[in-house]
């Protein structure tokens, strides 16, 4: 997931907090899940590839003992959309490799009926 939190209105970031943080994070692995329900593999894939590691901004100081709980909780859910994610994206090429090698195979005989009967 990408980590900066939404600021509240284009060019100007807001305060940053652990509670916004931590905010941010949960919609950014909600809407990973909605992309994955509706099923659209261009953008299953491109989640894949958002490979950045969050790292917390240096003015949030450590985890305040109130919300570790949370977060945990939150670190959870994040891997288990992940190993989902994971999974979906391997489907998907295993999906692709098996149609191109059905595009390249040699074309199957086709049945002939002769009808006995004229």
């Amino acid at each position: 997931m990408t980590g900066q939190p939404a600021a509240p209105d284009e060019g100007t970031p807001g305060p940053v907090d652990w509670t916004s943080v931590l905010t941010h994070l949960e919609g950014e692995v909600v809407a990973a899940e909605q992309t994955m329900a509706q099923g659209r593999v261009e953008e299953i894939e491109s989640w894949g590839r958002r490979a950045e590691d969050w790292v917390p901004p240096s003015s949030l100081g450590s985890l305040p003992d109130d919300l570790r709980d949370r977060a945990a909780k939150l670190l959870q859910h994040q891997l288990a959309v992940a190993e989902e994610l994971v999974e979906r994206i391997m489907q998907s090429q295993r999906q692709r490799d098996l149609a191109a090698r059905m595009s390249y195979a040699p074309s199957r005989p086709t049945a002939a009926f002769v009808d006995r009967g004229l």
